[in-house]
């Protein structure tokens, strides 16, 4: 039977049910070294590649989202999914024709979906707000003013932030569902700048960080720190010192209202990182700073095979003997920093965009002359983009006062993606540290414990419902793995597998993926 077509009324507030259908099933897997895999969820799909999200709830499971077409009506079918992969319901949304769904996220056990409105020209959005447990949906509009590019969408108790860029200007709305307004933040600059980051903290309060230039022509981070209501409490911007231009950061609220900030340093107007910063502010606005040349850390050049990190340290050496400046020059991204134990652990990912050049004239009669269809782009100079190629991840050990305590590293081999993304997850134990990612149907994993190597990089496939079965690797692709809830990621992507007795068929699935 067709799922019921339901209708929006175009009011500030319209309430909903979608209709449930109640499931249940569950796959369990034996462990296998230390990587267990404990659950897997598979659904069919036809030789089409399908388009599933997932969209984690932590301790409340997760959600599983496809867009389906139902006749003429555009629909998005929600699975929820409990933490052993028990469906609890399924429901389908009606979506307008037209409008476009901008992001979504799982919150206070209920699913956010942030999307645009028609007519597109009046940069209206709206917000659906699905319940975990019962299916029932409120449709929440927002009147928007002006026409950002969503970059941003966070979620608080009461509230949604959404940030984004009014040309090259960052913009953060905040949308209140007491008051069902929505209202420019206050304290934001008026001049070009980067989002690099909202960071929600569980109190309700939350940071802005942009990226932007001072009154000296410095770039630097500029801090803003606001209520749970979208109160301005704190403004301020950290004060490099010299010629340093602070890149990117990320912050973390820590006892006693402190902050620590950490992220890339470089020179003016240059995307490139010659090395990392720490900050930590006080309450009064007191700020420590420490820099790290990517020379000074001791094991950032591991990745690299050993007798060229021998020749790049010998380098460095001599170097510092003549008194002369090192300079390193990297793409880096820094994603997250973690409390672990006494200490705070940073972790980010060094990666390069790659180009190839081809004579436009040969596309110009079969193509678009800007875009080819794997998701490559041409630039003005006809060299097509190819993607970002990661070099390895970082992960770093510091005090209090941001001083470096340790420091590794994790090759990230074979790994291409056109939209920059975290790939290398870590999972923090009492005496060793995992550090994970996803790969061609493997897992690979390497554990540290400080600037030690307990297990080099080892790896473990992503299992399915027999060890019988053959995955075509060809016809197979594993998106990532991802933060679940505890010490829980979740791996999931499409897989052609072969059994020889039901045959060949091809799934879209998720397995529940550990480290012990």
């Amino acid at each position: 039977m067709l799922p019921r077509k339901i209708g929006f009324a175009m009011s500030s507030t319209s309430t909903r049910w979608l209709f449930l259908s109640l499931l249940f099933g569950l796959c369990a897997f034996s462990c296998h070294a230390q990587i267990i895999q404990s659950a897997r969820y598979e659904v069919s799909v036809d030789r089409r590649e399908s388009n599933y999200e997932i969209i984690p709830a932590e301790q409340r499971g997760l959600f599983v989202l496809s867009r389906l077409l139902v006749g003429q009506t555009e629909q998005l079918e929600i699975t929820s999914l409990d933490t052993a992969f028990r469906q609890t319901w399924k429901g389908y949304l009606p979506l307008t024709k037209g409008s476009m769904l901008i992001s979504k996220r799982a919150a206070y056990n209920q699913l956010y979906i942030l999307q645009r409105n028609l007519p597109l020209s009046r940069n209206d959005l709206s917000v659906i707000v699905v319940s975990k447990d019962s299916a029932k949906y409120t449709q929440y509009f927002i009147r928007n003013y002006i026409p950002i590019t969503t970059t941003e969408f966070q979620i608080l108790p009461d509230a949604i932030i959404i940030g984004g860029y009014y040309n090259r200007v960052p913009v953060v709305i905040y949308y209140s569902f007491i008051t069902r307004k929505s209202r420019i933040l206050p304290g934001l600059l008026n001049e070009s700048g980067e989002l690099t980051q909202v960071k929600v903290y569980p109190d309700g309060t939350f940071d802005v960080l942009i990226s932007a230039k001072n009154l000296n022509g410095i770039q630097t981070i500029w801090i803003k720190n606001y209520d749970a209501s979208g109160e301005l409490l704190r403004n301020y911007s950290l004060e490099p010192e010299g010629n340093k231009n602070l890149i990117f950061a990320r912050s973390l609220k820590i006892n006693q209202d402190m902050h620590v900030v950490a992220g890339v340093y470089g020179a003016r107007n240059s995307e490139y990182s010659r090395g990392l910063f720490i900050a930590s502010i006080d309450p009064a606005g007191i700020q420590q700073m420490r820099y790290y040349n990517f020379a000074d850390l001791e094991n950032f050049f591991k990745y690299l095979k050993a007798k060229r990190e021998q020749r790049i340290k010998a380098r460095i050496q001599r170097r510092k003997i003549k008194g002369k400046r090192i300079r390193f020059s990297y793409r880096f991204l820094v994603h997250e920093i973690v409390p672990y134990q006494e200490q705070y652990v940073l972790l980010g990912e060094a990666f390069y965009p790659k180009y190839i050049t081809f004579d436009r004239g040969f596309y110009s009669g079969f193509f678009n002359p800007h875009t080819l269809g794997n998701g490559s782009s041409f630039t003005r100079d006809g060299r097509i983009f190819d993607g970002y190629y990661y070099t390895h991840a970082a992960v770093m050990g510091f005090d209090k006062d941001g001083n470096v305590i340790w420091d590794n590293s994790f090759e990230i081999n074979d790994v291409k993606t056109f939209t920059l993304e975290q790939f290398v997850k870590l999972e923090t134990q009492s005496d060793k540290i995992a550090l994970l990612y996803v790969y061609d149907n493997e897992l690979r994993t390497k554990i540290i414990k400080g600037n030690e190597v307990l297990e080099g990089k080892a790896t473990e496939p992503i299992k399915t419902r027999s060890d019988s079965e053959i995955i075509d690797r060809e016809n197979s692709n594993v998106t990532r793995l991802d933060y679940w809830y505890g010490k829980y990621f979740y791996a999931y992507g499409v897989q052609e597998i072969t059994n020889s007795r039901s045959g060949k068929r091809k799934v879209f699935f998720i397995n529940k993926v550990s480290y012990q």
